[in-house]
């Protein structure tokens, strides 16, 4: 009896930290931007809800977005997937 009290509330546990993982609160537009080479980029801003702030770029008409500026090569093809990804990332 006692293992199944112990696999229930390590079980408990395990999902309510996902609960408490920073999630974004906010994505705001910040600005249009170009690469050296001219290629066209938008940046955003990303509020979480542990307080941080992430840069998010949008890049070939805002189908691919990347955590991070220009160079960043962690990128997703939906927005709120990067927003996600910035806020779980060490600050």
């Amino acid at each position: 009896m006692n293992l199944s009290k112990f696999a229930a509330a390590a079980a408990l546990v395990v999902f309510s930290a996902g609960s408490f993982a920073a999630k974004p609160t906010s994505i705001v537009f910040d600005a249009n931007a170009t690469t050296g080479d001219g290629k066209a980029y938008a940046k955003y801003t990303v509020k979480c809800s542990n307080g941080k702030k992430a840069e998010l770029t949008a890049w070939d008409n805002r189908s691919k977005w990347c955590v991070g500026d220009s160079s960043s090569t962690e990128c997703e093809k939906k927005q709120i997937n990067a927003a996600k990804d910035a806020c779980k990332a060490p600050q």
